[in-house]
């Protein structure tokens, strides 16, 4: 399955997909050094989002979370990619500063999430393009 996502950053990127059942804020939610949900009372508490094509319905707290998202590129634990349910406007600044600072950068889309599910695989296609194929 093929769907189409607004482009908020725009780049390439596959993983497994991970889709977290709440809101986060990256600040105190996400530790950086593991990529791992550190936030107790978070539905995905010990997730790890490293690697992962991270699917949030939209981001709790301020421009807080866009600098922990710069720290997770720096620190190379970052997702694959982002796929937002509401825009962010301040998360797309981590990735387009991490692309400047040469460390790295990430796609981000936003995109209705209820045709997305935990564990299948998703690849990221420049122009916002989300192939979705089941994981043998």
């Amino acid at each position: 399955m093929t769907l189409d996502a607004k482009v908020l950053v725009d780049g390439a990127a596959e993983g497994e997909l991970l889709k977290l059942r709440a809101p986060i804020c990256f600040w105190g939610g996400v530790d950086p050094a593991s990529g791992r949900i550190s936030d107790p009372k978070h539905r995905d508490h010990g997730a790890v989002v490293t690697a992962k094509v991270l699917a949030i319905p939209r981001i709790v707290g301020s421009s807080s979370s866009s600098q922990l998202l710069l720290e997770l590129i720096h620190k190379k634990t970052q997702p694959a990619a982002v796929i937002l349910g509401e825009a962010d406007a301040i998360l797309g600044i981590a990735s387009l500063v991490g692309r400047e600072m040469a460390f790295g950068s990430i796609p981000i889309l936003e995109m209705p999430l209820e045709n997305l599910e935990s564990g299948v695989t998703a690849s990221i296609e420049p122009g916002g393009h989300v192939r979705l194929t089941k994981r043998p």
